[in-house]
């Protein structure tokens, strides 16, 4: 389930719970269909998200590409263990609970994600094997 709603003081909130995948892309790309020139921030919340997968990071990727075409500048908060360890493995990051969260907001990584979520999305092995030739 995806929720939006304008906060005061010009912030977009999108919640996002349970699974963010291919199903709650029309959800996002609707997320940012009222926004006016009063709002200046997008905050996605993922603190509701239990899992992610390369159809709903690419759709993530796309929000936050229109938000910022839209002017506003985009904080991803709550990241849970499976979408961050999700992310981190398509960005290549090897480790644990790799801290993906920060990089995210940078311009070339979230190019860098945007390709491999893509080429993971296409790929049919994606879970037997694909991570071992990142």
């Amino acid at each position: 389930m995806i929720t939006t709603h304008v906060q005061r003081y010009g912030t977009v909130l999108v919640s996002v719970t349970g699974a963010l995948d291919e199903a709650g892309g029309a959800a996002l790309r609707r997320a940012l269909d009222d926004v006016t020139s009063a709002e200046r921030d997008l905050m996605v919340d993922l603190h509701g998200t239990v899992s992610m997968d390369a159809d709903g990071l690419l759709q993530l990727l796309a929000l936050h590409r229109r938000a910022e075409s839209l002017g506003l500048r985009v904080r991803v908060v709550g990241w849970q263990p499976q979408p961050q360890q999700f992310m981190a493995d398509i960005a290549g990051i090897r480790g644990r609970r790799a801290a993906t969260g920060e990089r995210y907001a940078v311009a070339g990584f979230r190019r860098l994600i945007e390709e491999r979520a893509q080429r993971a999305r296409d790929s049919s092995d994606f879970g037997a094997g694909w991570l071992s030739g990142v």
